[in-house]
């Protein structure tokens, strides 16, 4: 069995009845079941039907996304989830390199290195440099006045650790901001590249080995070895290409506001959702969230 589940902006609800019943009876589904009035929708289905990207496509205009997986093990014990841009809506060296004077190069070539474009590794030693002579107390002035949180990341966070989940930052950025964040919403552990500072200034160095995509599914298969789980009981979410093992690898990777050519390699895509699409996409109603 598998379920369909139709979800949108919170802070827009343009999910209708109309729109969720007409798709379930053209493939033929069964009794819709509403997550949270206008904004999230699942009924159940026989098999995968065979225009479900068409029909995507269709939706999306109207923006709404859909998805569909297997009914089986969708509440997930695990959640894996990358930093930047997912649950911050920045991306942490491109602040500091805004900081820098350089804002604009270094945010040119994150968004290729993003797309998969560069390599990654490379492409991070590169803006990296460029932060030489930045104080150290530039980041948490960084961290105090240009990071905001993703919307639904504390609810995400709440909710699964509620129902005993366990959760993960592991980011491609720097452990300065992953420590914050980390604490912030109540992930219990995080891991991402060490800045090098001395003198009370940044290096322009960051310590080996670089976290990278490999590391990102290392961590998934560690942390999922060390709590008697397998990846198929994790739910892991991303936006960049260096997220893409990590997000095949789980049982659900959910391509969250992603590069075009990140989404484009993920089942599961959220667009206009905020991260409270991915308790959705677990079969949880509002009325369960955590507060």
């Amino acid at each position: 069995m598998f379920t369909a589940t139709l979800l949108t902006d919170p802070e827009t609800p343009v999910l209708d009845r109309a729109t969720v019943e007409s798709l379930r009876n053209a493939w033929g589904g069964g009794e819709a079941i509403w997550l949270d009035p206008g904004v999230a929708a699942e009924f159940p289905l026989g098999s995968v039907p065979d225009n479900l990207w068409d029909v995507w496509a269709g939706l999306q205009p109207l923006r709404i996304d859909l998805a569909v997986q297997p009914s089986a093990n969708r509440r997930k014990r695990l959640l894996i989830a990358d930093m930047d841009s997912t649950m911050i809506q920045q991306e942490c060296i491109d602040e500091l390199a805004d900081e820098a004077g350089v804002g604009a190069y270094v945010a040119g070539i994150t968004a290729r290195a993003m797309n998969g474009e560069l390599d990654f590794e490379a492409a991070l030693r590169e803006r990296v440099g460029l932060l030489r002579d930045l104080p150290e107390a530039t980041i948490a002035r960084v961290i105090r006045d240009r990071i905001t949180l993703m919307p639904g990341g504390r609810a995400l966070l709440a909710t699964m650790k509620a129902n005993g989940a366990h959760a993960a930052l592991v980011s491609g950025g720097f452990t300065a901001f992953t420590a914050r964040i980390a604490e912030t919403l109540g992930f219990d552990e995080h891991r991402a590249n060490t800045l090098l500072i001395a003198d009370a200034k940044l290096t322009g160095h960051v310590a080996d080995p670089i976290l990278g995509k490999q590391a990102k599914l290392d961590a998934l298969h560690d942390i999922t070895a060390r709590l008697g789980l397998t990846p198929a009981d994790a739910i892991a979410v991303g936006d960049g290409a260096n997220d893409l093992a990590m997000l095949n690898a789980a049982g659900a990777g959910v391509a969250l506001h992603a590069k075009p050519a990140v989404a484009a390699q993920c089942s599961l895509r959220v667009n206009h959702g905020d991260l409270t699409a991915l308790l959705y996409l677990q079969g949880y109603a509002r009325e369960e969230f955590a507060a």
